[in-house]
């Protein structure tokens, strides 16, 4: 046991203080009942049942002029439209460079073949698909860098025993 303060050497500390449960006696004895629904399947099952007559209900007064109800209604026959990109079709040369790529989709925008952003969206891929292809060279040049310069080991036995010596002279 470790040196204790002298304020701490004749310090016993309570033990937990008194409750009204004992150890191993629950708060609940008797638990959820057996059956006995969670409120969100409740309302879930009420939803199922009555749903149809709610709908019914909004559509009504809708049809009567109620514009909160139209703006419900309708949300939910025509969702917002979202942008879509259109297909293109035009010439990039896959051998160029990419800033030849980028190039020809500008040509592109410039001619009217293609709308501002379908050509912002190929030079952003274009650009990404650059950053993956320098990852890739910087990789393969790290891994000729280490291969040049690591250090050659060979293993040698003594007798069941492998001890790896630096064939070129320095201690691994």
């Amino acid at each position: 046991m470790t040196d204790q303060p002298d304020w701490l050497k004749n310090y016993t500390p309570d033990h937990r203080p008194a409750t009204k449960w004992g150890p191993g006696v629950s708060g609940n004895p008797k638990g959820r009942p057996v059956g006995s629904k969670n409120h969100k399947t409740e309302l879930a099952q009420a939803f199922h049942d009555q749903g149809g007559a709610i709908a019914n209900v909004v559509i009504n007064a809708a049809l009567e002029g109620d514009l909160r109800a139209c703006e419900l209604v309708l949300a939910r026959l025509a969702p917002p439209l979202r942008a879509r990109a259109e297909k293109v079709v035009f010439q990039i040369s896959p051998d160029g460079s990419l800033t030849d790529q980028a190039r020809n989709v500008l040509q592109a925008i410039s001619q009217g073949l293609i709308d501002p952003a379908t050509g912002q969206m190929l030079i952003n891929a274009i650009s990404t698909f650059g950053g993956l292809k320098e990852v890739d060279e910087l990789r393969a040049r790290l891994d000729c860098l280490e291969a040049r310069s690591a250090p050659s080991f060979a293993r040698v036995g003594y007798g069941g025993v492998l001890a790896v010596e630096s064939v070129d002279g320095n201690i691994p």
